[in-house]
């Protein structure tokens, strides 16, 4: 286990306590605020961007604190020097967001507005419609930009300032402390829901002693008494054909300091320790953990063959598995295996996803929390319908926890892939 920009950077402004969310999560499009300190000498902000040729990341970053954006234009408005929003609009493959971005933009300039606007990956294709437009608005180089091109732009100096380049650019700029806007362009959203455990996916088994990804009998013991319910597991073959929980075998080798190769053999693999303390699972290990844990849940990652792996776990009942083509959701729907559709089938999806999801008994979806920004429309109808969306890439980008999630996503998607448990629900909705 790709967003939008919604970030809370101040401790003192818009916090909350945790317990307050669980009646109602507010999901702010883009809203983000930066610190409140007043004693900021010359605030700056530093812009980065990146096209799709980088293979690097795009970001900005204001006292300290980066801001990591997904893919197409990125538009970050200061109501102050030191209080912004920011939202990032998928002009790469959505032609509706390209026109929405450009009527703010337009309202934006219209009311002299302090602003800036980022590109990450690849931002030009869906903005061919309105080159004619961003031109009129003195978005000269915008309104040529190619695709799979870096892109920045500001108009703090009283002018419009654009920089453009076939990989990566940057600009570091003042803020000017004089910028006093209350005019919001990007409001927040409410969305409603109940508290859980079973909308908290332990990845990987969670971590165990800090230490994420080891898909141990220890993360999954501990995590279990912390009060998740679902586990995912890492499901991946020896070299001897055998099915046993690990990310992947680069990550095992440098784990257990594995020098041999790889894959390993079954019995090779059950020798040794991650990090030489904590246990591997075999599928043996695995169905004896679960047969102990009658209300555990087991959500499996990585495996693509839903007969193969279904006919040997302990319980069908209680298994959720994440697949990655929809000639597997289908063959899983053939055979009662709950399936969860991953990212790439359900956008390769033609015509009507939820019907398809329907026909097929899907009730479950793996997201990354990246793309929810460009993807509100699909999220509501997957709601609509009752099938629960998850969402990773938690911890992937800064700021990003499961707080921020569990603060500002949970509501809109149904849960997430955490690594840490950081939900105190009340007791009776532990088990529910």
């Amino acid at each position: 286990m790709n967003t939008p920009s919604i970030s809370i950077l101040t401790k003192t402004f818009f916090s909350f306590l945790l317990g307050m969310c669980f009646t109602q999560a507010v999901i702010a499009e883009t809203k983000s605020i930066l610190s409140s300190t007043t004693n900021i000498e010359s605030p700056t902000i530093e812009l980065n961007s990146n096209s799709f040729n980088a293979k690097k990341r795009s970001g900005f970053t204001i006292a300290n604190q980066t801001e990591q954006p997904g893919r197409g234009l990125t538009i970050i408005h200061f109501n102050t020097s030191n209080i912004i929003e920011f939202r990032t609009f998928d002009t790469h493959s959505n032609e509706e967001a390209a026109e929405k971005m450009v009527l703010i933009l337009e309202k934006m300039l219209k009311n002299k507005a302090k602003f800036a606007i980022l590109a990450h990956d690849s931002a030009a294709q869906s903005l061919k419609k309105q080159a004619e437009k961003l031109a009129q608005l003195g978005l000269l180089q915008l309104s040529t930009l190619k695709s799979r091109q870096a892109y920045i732009m500001h108009n703090f100096k009283g002018k419009t300032f654009e920089s453009i380049d076939d990989s990566s650019t940057t600009v570091i700029v003042n803020i000017p402390k004089s910028i006093s806007d209350t005019e919001v362009y990007f409001p927040k959203i409410s969305y409603a829901f109940e508290p859980n455990n079973n909308r908290y996916i332990a990845h990987a088994g969670g971590a165990v002693n800090g230490i994420k990804s080891t898909n141990s009998k220890e993360a999954l013991d501990q995590n279990y008494k912390k009060g998740f319910r679902l586990f995912e597991l890492d499901i991946i073959e020896t070299s001897d054909k055998k099915m046993v929980a690990a990310h992947d075998w680069k990550m095992w080798s440098r784990f257990t300091d594995y020098s041999g190769a790889l894959p390993p053999s079954h019995d090779e693999f059950m020798k040794h320790k991650i990090y030489g303390d904590y246990t591997t699972l075999d599928l043996k290990g695995i169905n004896a953990w679960f047969a102990a844990h009658t209300d555990a849940t087991l959500v499996t990652d990585k495996v693509n063959d839903p007969i193969a792996f279904a006919d040997q776990f302990v319980d069908k009942d209680r298994l959720v598995m994440e697949l990655f083509s929809q000639m597997a959701v289908e063959e899983a729907s053939r055979h009662g295996i709950q399936a969860m559709i991953s990212q790439t089938p359900l956008m390769r999806i033609i015509g009507d996803k939820i019907n398809y999801l329907k026909v097929n008994n899907v009730k479950y979806v793996a997201l990354s929390r990246r793309i929810l920004n460009n993807e509100t429309k699909l999220l509501l109808k997957l709601k609509e319908q009752g099938i629960k969306v998850y969402v990773y890439n938690v911890n992937f980008d800064p700021g990003k926890d499961e707080k921020y999630v569990q603060e500002n996503e949970i509501g809109l998607v149904y849960g997430m892939y955490a690594d840490k448990w950081a939900f105190d629900l009340p007791k009776e909705k532990m088990t529910k």
